[in-house]
């Protein structure tokens, strides 16, 4: 299966009263992982792009703790690709030991920048998705 792997790192205040990583941290990490990859391969401009991503559901299932100063590793992977959506797959592993710790899924459907309403993926990001993310 085809995927790309990013670290993320955990800060200090990242975890809570209970002493490992809040649940926010987690959603966190795979936004960061996707938007990560969507800007530095060249498919969106934050600034500039036509069409950008809306994320519309968003799930996580926690599978083991985690706490700072671990470091995640999360791995992106592309589930189902509609006309105007994505469903994005994510696996976060403890850096330190390769524990899995919690695995999840963002959906973005794909709008126009003026009119927010959905659009066809672009053809560019539709070809390195299924180059790149699908298996």
């Amino acid at each position: 299966m085809n995927s790309i792997s990013r670290p993320f790192a955990t800060r200090w205040n990242d975890n809570d009263v209970f002493g490992h990583l809040n649940n926010t941290v987690y959603y966190t990490a795979m936004d960061t992982t996707i938007t990560g990859w969507l800007v530095s391969e060249g498919h969106f401009d934050i600034g500039t792009s036509d069409v950008l991503a809306f994320c519309v559901s968003s799930s996580c299932r926690f599978i083991e703790p985690a706490a700072f100063p671990d470091t995640l590793d999360v791995t992106l992977r592309a589930g189902r690709i509609g006309t105007t959506s994505i469903a994005w797959v994510l696996d976060m592993f403890r850096a330190s030991d390769g524990a899995q710790v919690a695995t999840g899924e963002f959906v973005h459907v794909f709008v126009g920048r003026d009119s927010h309403r959905p659009v066809p993926i672009p053809e560019s990001l539709r070809a390195a998705v299924e180059t790149e993310l699908v298996g």
